[in-house]
C-alpha cells in the first residue's frame, strides 16, 4: 500500500546551477574564476553545485564536465558536485561508469550523478548519434551504469552496447552509487521520474507549473517508494529542485540595469546554437526579460527584494531545493561574488 502521509523535507537547501558560458577571457581564467567562486559556496554553506553538459556552443566551456568536476572536488571540501546531466548517448557506458567511480572518489564521496538524453539534437546529430534514438540509448547506457555500480564483472548485450565479463576494478565509494537526479520541465514526465526514483530539478517554467510537476512528482514518488529494484533505494527523502538565475546589489535599480544586460548576453549564448541550426523559435520563451522577471523565472533586486521573491517562489512551487544561477551572461568576476555575498549574508539567514 502507498504510504498516504504527505511528503516531508526539512529546511529549504541552497545549491549552484551553471553552464560555464563563453566570455572575453581565456577558458583558463573563467575555470579559475569558477573554481574560485566555488570555494566560497563550500564555506558558505550551499548542499551542491551542478553543472550543466552542452556541447559546440557558446553557453558551455565544459562539455566534458566531469574534467572540470574533478578539479572542483581538489578545491572545495564539503559542497556535493554534480553533472546536471551527462547527456548519456553521447557516452560509452562502460568508459561513463568508470568516470563516475573515480570522481566519487576524487570527492570523497560528495558526487551527485544527472543523467538525461539531451535537449538540442544538433549537438547530439553532431556525435553522429541520431536524436530520434536517444531514449532508447538512454535506457540502455543507464542499465549498464547500474550494472557497474552494484556488480563486480559487467555481461550486458544490447543493441548498442556489448560487453563480456568486463571487470572495471573500481566501484563507487558512495554504496549502492552516488544519487542520481532528472531534470524536467516537462510535467507529464514527473510520473516516470518520480517513479524510478530520480532526485529532480526544473528550470524556466513559470511557478504555477511548476508546481504541478513537483505535487505528480511527490504523489508518484509516494506511490511507487517500496518498489523491488527501484532506483536510489538509498535516497529516503527526494530533492525537487527549483532553478532560478539569481542576482542581487544594493538596490533594486542597480541590480535590474546589471542583470537586464547580462540576461542579453546570456540569451545570444543560449539562442546561438539554435539560431545557427534553424531553430530560433525555440528558445522564444526565454528572450523577453521583463516577461521572465515578471514571472520570476529571472529573480533580481536589493536583499530585501530578493529574499521576497526566493520566498515567493518556494512558497509557490512546494520545492525542498532551490538552485541558484549567480554567473551567467556577462557579469563579471567581482559582480558575481557580490551578488553571491549578499546572498549569503542577507538573503539565506532570512529564508
Amino acid at each position: 500500500m502507498a504510504n498516504e502521509t504527505p511528503l516531508q523535507h526539512g529546511p529549504i537547501q541552497f545549491g549552484l546551477f551553471d553552464w560555464i558560458e563563453s566570455d572575453k577571457l581565456l577558458a583558463r581564467d573563467t575555470f579559475e574564476e569558477r573554481l574560485k567562486m566555488l570555494e566560497y559556496a563550500d564555506e558558505s554553506g550551499f548542499f551542491c553545485y551542478q553543472l550543466a553538459e552542452h556541447h559546440l556552443t557558446p553557453l558551455c566551456l565544459a562539455p566534458s564536465p566531469g574534467i572540470f568536476l574533478a578539479a572542483a572536488a581538489q578545491r572545495t571540501r564539503h559542497i556535493r558536485l554534480g553533472p546536471l546531466v551527462y547527456l548519456l548517448p553521447l557516452y560509452d557506458p562502460l568508459r561513463l561508469l568508470q568516470e563516475i567511480c573515480m570522481l566519487d572518489h576524487l570527492s570523497n564521496g560528495r558526487l551527485d550523478v544527472g543523467v538525461g538524453r539531451g535537449v538540442v539534437p544538433f549537438e547530439i546529430a553532431s556525435y553522429n548519434v541520431n536524436p530520434d534514438e536517444t531514449g532508447d540509448i538512454f535506457n540502455e547506457a543507464l542499465d549498464v551504469l547500474l550494472k557497474g555500480f552494484t556488480n563486480d564483472v559487467i555481461s550486458h548485450e544490447g543493441r548498442y552496447f556489448t560487453y563480456e565479463n568486463v571487470r572495471p576494478w573500481i566501484r563507487p565509494l558512495q554504496q549502492p552509487y552516488p544519487p542520481l537526479w532528472y531534470a524536467s520541465t516537462n510535467v507529464e514526465s514527473a510520473p516516470w521520474v518520480a517513479r524510478n526514483g530520480f532526485n529532480t530539478a526544473n528550470i524556466f517554467n513559470p511557478s504555477s507549473d511548476i508546481r504541478a510537476y513537483f505535487d505528480l512528482y511527490k504523489r508518484s514518488w509516494q506511490e511507487h517508494q517500496n518498489d523491488p529494484g527501484r532506483l536510489n533505494p538509498h535516497v529516503d527523502v527526494p530533492k525537487y529542485g527549483l532553478v532560478r538565475h539569481v542576482y542581487v546589489a544594493p538596490t533594486d535599480r542597480q541590480a535590474e540595469e546589471e542583470c537586464r544586460a547580462a540576461h542579453e548576453a546570456w540569451f545570444h549564448n543560449i539562442s546561438l546554437l539554435p539560431t545557427l541550426t534553424g531553430e530560433p523559435r525555440s528558445m522564444e520563451f526565454i528572450s523577453n526579460y521583463d516577461s521572465l522577471r515578471g514571472n520570476e523565472v529571472m529573480i533580481a533586486g536589493s536583499p530585501e527584494s530578493v529574499t521576497d521573491q526566493v520566498r515567493h517562489g518556494i512558497e509557490d512551487t512546494g520545492c525542498s531545493y532551490f538552485g541558484c544561477i549567480f554567473a551567467f551572461g556577462d557579469l563579471t568576476h567581482e559582480q558575481v561574488m557580490r551578488s553571491m555575498r549578499l546572498f549569503v549574508q542577507e538573503v539565506m539567514p532570512s529564508i
